[in-house]
């Protein structure tokens, strides 16, 4: 735990007056001991206001949809695991023996929750204030450097709503190949517009992720054409 106790120092400039309350977040449910759920449970509803309260105050003319999209975009499950992996979480959770071997240190859920219990532990271990500042100071780029809420938006939606304002017909999606084994599948779409004669292409290991890509393909083209 030493070196974990060094790491979150250097990392986040955190140190726990309660230790157990670290471990206690670093521990998996498949490894023995008192697991991080609990303290995930909390951490993900502090994380969750402190989150809330950052974008209202740096984006006061934003919708409450416009914010509920931002605060998504920064507390997702994708989003904390590519945190947690800038960080270096990974190399000091506490794993059972099968979650070690089929790289659990690497799975998205398991760097997302434990960056979530470290939250909780943070706010039992030293009160909100200390919880809030460790997510802040955690954030503290990804806020800095807030995208657009539009940016945001599902890409089909984007892309229905720029047709429809200039009362123009919407686009069809063509499923094109299908590659792949059964379960890592490879999806390749075409979004067209027939009557400008516009199609763009996207891929995904889904239909519906190849059809995002596709729009926000197509989208792009429209607005190059129309400037």
């Amino acid at each position: 735990m030493q070196t974990a106790e060094r790491w979150l120092k250097h990392s986040l400039d955190y140190e726990f007056s309660e230790p157990g309350l670290f471990r206690q977040a670093l521990t998996h449910r498949s490894a023995p001991g008192q697991s991080n759920e609990r303290l995930e449970f909390l951490g993900d509803a502090i994380l969750d206001f402190v989150i809330s309260e950052a974008i209202y105050a740096r984006r006061p003319g934003a919708s409450e949809g416009d914010l509920s999209r931002l605060r998504a975009h920064l507390v997702s499950d994708a989003s904390l695991a590519r945190l947690a992996g800038e960080l270096k979480l990974g190399e000091h959770l506490v794993l059972g023996g099968g979650e070690k071997k089929s790289g659990g240190h690497r799975r998205e859920s398991i760097l997302a929750d434990a960056l979530e219990a470290i939250f909780g532990a943070a706010y039992l271990d030293g009160g909100f204030d200390a919880g809030r500042k460790l997510i802040l100071r955690c954030f503290d780029h990804r806020l800095a450097s807030l995208p657009e809420a539009e940016e945001l938006r599902d890409p089909k939606t984007r892309l229905q709503e720029w047709l429809q304002g200039r009362g123009l017909a919407l686009p069809t999606y063509t499923l094109g190949t299908v590659s792949g084994q059964a379960h890592r599948q490879t999806f390749e779409v075409v979004c067209s517009l027939e009557e400008q004669r516009l199609e763009a292409t996207g891929t995904g290991t889904s239909r519906r992720g190849a059809e995002q890509q596709a729009a926000r393909r197509l989208l792009s083209l429209l607005r190059e054409s129309s400037q």
